[in-house]
Formats: C-alpha cells, sequence, structure tokens
C-alpha cells in the first residue's frame, strides 16, 4: 500500500511540475502577445490621428483633413477646471507653444496627421 501512495505522489509530482513548466511558458506568450498588441496600437495611433495628453476624456483624435486645434482639443472632451496655461503642439520632434488666448480670440491652428497637442 505505501509503494502505491509513493508511486501516485510521484506520478502527482511530477505532472505538477509540468504544468507549472507549461504555465509559465503560456504566461510568457501571453506577456508578449499583450506587448504587441499595445505596440499595434500605438503605431496605428501615431500615423492615424492626433494624440491629445492632458485632461482630456478622448485621447486620440482621428484624422480629418482641415482638422483644426480647437476642433480636436472639442474632439478631445477637455476636462480641466480651468483654461489650460498653455499648448505644445510637437510635429516631427519640433515643437510649438501656443498662448490659449489666440485660440479664444479665433484664431485658426491647422494639424496635420501625426501631431501630439499637450494641454498644460
Amino acid at each position: 500500500m505505501k509503494s502505491i501512495v509513493f508511486i501516485l505522489l510521484l506520478m502527482l509530482a511530477a505532472s505538477g511540475c509540468v504544468t507549472k513548466s507549461r504555465a509559465q511558458r503560456e504566461a510568457q506568450a501571453a506577456f508578449q502577445a499583450g506587448q504587441n498588441a499595445a505596440l499595434k496600437r500605438q503605431l496605428a495611433a501615431q500615423g492615424n490621428g492626433v494624440t491629445v495628453v492632458g485632461p482630456v476624456q478622448n485621447p486620440q483624435v482621428p484624422w480629418v483633413v482641415g482638422l483644426t486645434l480647437t476642433q480636436a482639443i472639442a474632439t478631445a472632451n477637455y476636462l480641466g477646471a480651468d483654461t489650460p496655461k498653455e499648448i505644445i503642439i510637437t510635429r516631427q520632434g519640433e515643437n510649438a507653444t501656443i498662448d490659449p488666448k489666440v485660440l479664444i480670440n479665433g484664431a485658426v491652428v491647422p494639424l496635420e496627421q501625426g501631431d501630439v497637442i499637450e494641454l498644460r
């Protein structure tokens, strides 16, 4: 009887090791798949629209021809209690700072696909 229990314990221990290593491989594969999916989303967002950084509800604004800064901020749904102190547009690594008062006075600032807008 002791030998049967010993054999069953050995079988259980051996099957646990296989299950553990398999679980580890599956976890690594799932992690890698998640990383790849996140990278694809980032790349898609960079080329397909405008990104708004700051207190907004929708940081990814779809690109349309003729999109302006005011339209992008409105589409992103700005949630700040006060008007931003400054707005920074990053385009192809170059930054441009815009005073929000310019927008309030009716200035039209055109955007390009892939622009990043930071509201401070």
